[in-house]
């Protein structure tokens, strides 16, 4: 659908004579690190050009990615596209709110003639044909492509001793608060970028924590939408039942503007009452007990703000993930020959990228690819059952989040999203409890939020249960306003900010 237009209803009010706008100077400091609402208002006032928000960017991706490596490549465009913003809000004709806004894009989201890799070096000789649906909209909107973004290697599903954040094309992407940390994965230059503010907005995709994981290490707000939610149409799969595209902010008003906009559906920005909200605390078991530490001081927050916060028990069932990860592996490889048939000089078929790797020594240098050898030894007959897999696990999730809620009488639940990051280095990544993967069989969006910090590096809070986004997003506005705390990222420490 690539003539889709920004829903009515969620531009923001034009400015009035009441409301004095001061103009914004390009050498002002970090203005890319102002609310998206803001950067829209005095974009469409013309106290700040969309010329010179992108030049702040690009500036600051000059100075912080040779040591985040969070961007794989940068638009050439993307001074052109501002100025073309500049044009339209100097008549008057802004698209939307976003438009003039700079938005990087996770590399396995396609981007007509610039990257497209999904981190692999297969991928990497000639870029897309042609925008993926999302990047259509993004464009409708008048934002501005900034650049792609690094991630773990194929989503994350070459290997079950991948490394987060790692892939043969970008290199290991590093966590902003701490560079010798792991951003996770597998959306991870994405949410790394966004916290040490290379632009305001990127997008990322998840199957199961690849958007909320990154964000919470990170410190940053992500939005995991339902899947169907944004058209998958051009986007390198895993399971295009499971994966959905989500936005990451600095700020969770900003993510759901965003989602708002390339969705169509107006969303509520504003906080929840917090007299009016009963919460479920799940201490996710075998999670690192700082995190647990971090969602009860998130607890006590929220209780002294007037909530009520109860303890809610929950096991998941081994056999219900099990369904899961065997509905993925079916769903894997028909899914992905999907994709690849839409791109020239590319293998076409699982088997072929399984063959390249082995004669790529830089691929398979610090891992293996036995995920893609499972999926590739799966017969039809397996495939066939990926259906009747996929809706058992489905039910299972869906019905204890439901009996959650209702048993304990709660509105949502609440869990620390994961332990905080571990040290990087070449060896396989440790095992990670998080609260991911039960919204992700449910198919129910989940949102993370910053929660606070062990040491210098943060922990984010999940929230989900409700299986609509507007119904789930004034409890994590809520959460947000109570409990995220922030603190300027280390790469940023003494560095002149613009």
């Amino acid at each position: 659908m690539t003539d889709h237009l920004p829903a009515q209803g969620i531009l923001p009010a034009p400015d009035t004579p009441d409301t004095p706008v001061t103009p914004v100077a390009p050498d002002t400091p970090a203005i890319q690190d102002r609310p998206v609402t803001e950067l829209a208002r005095l974009l469409r006032s013309r106290a700040l050009t969309s010329t010179d928000l992108v030049t702040a960017c690009l500036d600051r991706i000059a100075a912080v990615d040779p040591v985040v490596r969070a961007v794989l490549a940068v638009d050439d465009t993307a001074l052109a596209q501002a100025r073309a913003a500049d044009h339209r809000h100097a008549a008057g004709r802004a698209l939307s709110p976003l438009d003039g806004i700079p938005v990087l894009l996770k590399d396995n989201i396609d981007t007509a003639e610039l990257a497209g890799t999904a981190g692999s070096r297969l991928l990497a000789g000639t870029p897309p044909d042609r925008d993926a649906e999302v990047v259509a909209r993004l464009r409708a909107a008048g934002a501005v492509i900034l650049g792609k973004t690094n991630l773990t290697e194929w989503g994350n599903f070459r290997s079950t001793r991948s490394i987060e954040g790692w892939s043969a094309v970008g290199g290991q992407t590093r966590n902003p608060y701490d560079p010798e940390h792991s951003p996770w994965g597998s959306s991870a230059g994405s949410a790394a970028a966004v916290a040490a503010g290379m632009a305001p907005l990127a997008l990322g995709t998840e199957t199961d924590g690849s958007l909320v994981c990154p964000a919470g290490v990170c410190g940053v707000a992500a939005i995991k939408p339902a899947p169907g939610t944004l058209p998958s149409t051009g986007v390198v799969p895993i399971s295009v039942v499971q994966d959905t595209i989500g936005p990451l902010a600095s700020r969770l008003a900003d993510a759901a503007l965003c989602l708002a906009v390339l969705s169509g559906n107006p969303l509520p920005l504003a906080p929840a009452s917090p007299e009016s909200v009963r919460v479920g605390l799940w201490h996710v078991k075998g999670m690192s007990p700082d995190a647990q530490d971090i969602a009860e001081r998130a607890a006590a927050r929220l209780r002294g703000a007037g909530a009520v916060v109860v303890p809610v028990e929950l096991t998941l069932p081994r056999d219900m993930l099990v369904d899961g990860l065997d509905a993925l592996c079916a769903e894997f490889r028909p899914s992905l020959e999907r994709y690849l048939s839409s791109r020239r000089d590319a293998p076409a078929t699982l088997d072929e990228v399984i063959t390249a790797n082995r004669e790529d020594p830089g691929e398979l240098a610090l891992f293996g690819q036995e995920l893609f050898e499972l999926c590739a030894a799966l017969t039809d007959e397996d495939r066939a059952l990926a259906p009747d897999l996929r809706r058992r696990s489905r039910k299972r999730a869906r019905d204890l989040l439901a009996t959650a809620l209702a048993d304990h009488g709660v509105d949502v639940l609440m869990a620390a999203t994961s332990g905080p990051a571990w040290r990087v280095d070449d060896g396989p990544d440790p095992f990670t409890r998080t609260s991911s993967s039960l919204p992700a069989l449910a198919g129910h969006p989940n949102i993370a939020v910053p929660a606070g910090f062990v040491g210098e590096l943060p922990v984010g809070l999940s929230l989900f249960g409700p299986p609509d986004l507007a119904t789930l997003l004034p409890y994590a506005l809520l959460a947000e306003r109570c409990c995220g705390e922030r603190r300027t990222p280390a790469v940023l420490r003494g560095l002149s900010l613009r």
